[in-house]
């Protein structure tokens, strides 16, 4: 009886090992993915020409991180500026020296199922990764 106790405690701290760094990394990869997309939309919004990130720019981006193996529904992007001002708006763009925000949320989803079962606790359901920054603006009028 004592055998097969260590046996089949044995076998899940293996397969915890075996496993928890895959989808540690998948996490590192995802949370990576968002901030490249972050730091990419801030680079065009916050240029001399634009000045701001309107709802076209968010589709396209919704488009890129799907093809990289996000669901589009479940990204939430959050635009502002450190004014005040609305950062999505391109009939007033954000002027020169005024900072543009972004954040982009994603759901963390299932990720942590394995740690449930070795006892470690998960995130809450509601839960998100996300990714941020702050570029200022270039726009001259």
């Amino acid at each position: 009886m004592k055998q097969i106790l260590v046996f089949v405690l044995f076998a899940g701290i293996l397969c915890w090992a075996m496993f928890a760094p895959v989808y540690k990394h998948v996490l590192m990869v995802r949370n990576a993915v968002l901030q490249q997309e972050v730091d990419y939309l801030l680079e065009m919004g916050a240029n001399g020409a634009h000045g701001y990130i309107d709802n076209a720019a968010i589709a396209a981006s919704r488009i890129r991180l799907e093809q990289k193996g996000f669901t589009p529904s479940l990204l939430q992007y959050e635009v502002g500026t450190t004014s005040g001002v609305d950062g999505a708006n391109p009939v007033r763009p954000v002027r020169r020296g005024v900072g543009l925000q972004l954040r982009i949320s994603y759901p963390y989803e299932r990720l942590f199922e394995l740690d449930r079962l070795i006892g470690v606790t998960p995130p809450v359901a509601g839960a998100r990764m996300a990714a941020s920054g702050v570029k200022m603006s270039e726009y001259v009028p």
